[in-house]
């Protein structure tokens, strides 16, 4: 096979059409560079065949599932997440549904299988006030990430029941561990009060039903198959390591700017466009720049591959945000971000993502900058942590093949 391919002949090799190919291209699949003698593009070969046993794999994965991810293709059985039809499903019950009421330690009592009293009820962490207080004087000037990174495993080292294997270990561990996550991502003390609270009364959200929306945000970010982060944390929790260990792995996945990370893009976007003034000139500006035959995404916070119709979980929260809009500048600022929407809409056929509706919570209700991210990890930590449990159970570890595709070694 030569090193480039035209398109006809990247088509064939994918057993495509050509429109299907400029669709890949344009969805960040393959990538295509100009034709330095004529105007046509051309396709890295060795690209193409990776991406044709790609395809190939995932005609027969469906045949290996029960292999899970144990020396097998990367299939992984579980019974925590569904994502059908373009809505969420939390061990069966609709996740959009139950954020419209629950709490967070709700969502995290079905996920994690137990009563919302064992949750409310578990034991504090074994760790003084007055050592935690230092703690977050020492990190005061960190961001909350960093802030958690460090003190999570300085916590995981005062108990002594981090390793135990126990359902009861487990749960005391898990609500330790949620309730730890967000002391040290808001810089306060550890508190069973619900999340949501605490959120509301460090942020400054005074009004109750904006304070709901906070409530909402956690539930809906709680658990979503398996992303990059959890698919990390289940690694992690395979190799036999602590939940502690395993949700700092989760962490650090989850804050990249094509994960979690992307909140902060979204802010940044944000900011732009209200400079620019014009919306439909800048969005039109800034996607010609971008067009180079390799952009995954066309702007930050729209599109999502599981939801090719728009994500419920952004409608739900851009919904009951813009139902609690009272003040000018949330109005004003709703108005921004409806025009947002529309144009992305009107240009790429895009709908916002949780990502999107995160930044739009944090702008609205004037959130400290990073608050986004933050309701992210916070959700989300109470699903890493019900599939280091179903991981912990499985007792299997994840360790996949990889494909080899380099140079072949001469033979004699």
């Amino acid at each position: 096979m030569p090193s480039h391919l035209t398109a006809a002949e990247a088509a064939a090799a994918l057993g495509i059409s050509v429109p299907t190919l400029y669709a890949y291209v344009s969805r960040g699949i393959l990538r295509s560079s100009p034709d330095a003698d004529s105007k046509r593009r051309l396709y890295d070969a060795d690209e193409v065949r990776r991406l044709a046993r790609r395809k190939e794999d995932g005609k027969r994965a469906g045949k290996v599932a029960q292999k899970v991810l144990d020396w097998g293709v990367p299939v992984l059985e579980s019974r925590i997440t569904l994502v059908a039809d373009g809505r969420l499903f939390y061990r069966g019950h609709d996740a959009i549904e139950l954020a419209r009421s629950a709490t967070l330690e709700e969502a995290a009592a079905l996920l994690w299988e137990c009563s919302a009293r064992r949750i409310a009820e578990a034991p504090a962490a074994p760790i003084t006030g007055a050592q935690w207080s230092a703690w977050l004087k020492l990190w005061s000037d960190s961001a909350p990430l960093d802030r958690a990174l460090v003190l999570l495993p300085a916590a995981a080292a005062q108990m002594p029941r981090v390793w135990a294997l126990g359902r009861d270990a487990q749960l005391d561990t898990a609500c330790a561990l949620m309730r730890l996550l967000a002391a040290a991502m808001i810089s306060a003390a550890p508190s069973n009060e619900p999340l949501h609270r605490q959120l509301a009364t460090t942020w400054g959200v005074r009004n109750r039903r904006h304070a709901e929306l906070l409530r909402m945000a956690l539930v809906v970010c709680a658990d979503h198959e398996l992303n990059p982060s959890t698919f990390t944390v289940r690694c992690i929790t395979s190799t036999g390591t602590h939940l502690f260990g395993a949700v700092a792995g989760g962490l650090a996945a989850l804050s990249g700017p094509r994960h979690g990370g992307e909140t902060a893009r979204v802010a940044a976007f944000f900011d732009e466009a209200a400079r620019a003034g014009d919306i439909d000139r800048y969005l039109a500006g800034r996607l010609a720049r971008d067009d180079d035959g390799t952009r995954r995404h066309p702007v930050s916070g729209f599109g999502h591959p599981l939801y090719p119709h728009g994500d419920p979980r952004a409608q739900l929260l851009l919904d009951g945000l813009a139902e609690r809009a009272g003040t000018r500048a949330e109005i004003a600022a709703m108005a921004e971000i409806g025009a947002i929407v529309r144009a992305v809409k009107d240009t790429t056929g895009l709908a916002p993502n949780v990502d999107f509706a995160l930044a739009s919570l944090e702008r609205v209700l004037g959130l400290p900058a990073g608050a986004a991210f933050t309701l992210f990890a916070l959700g989300r930590v109470t699903g890493w942590i019900a599939h280091a449990m179903e991981q912990t159970a499985d007792g299997s570890l994840i360790r996949p093949r990889a494909r080899y595709i380099g140079a072949h070694p001469e033979t004699a």
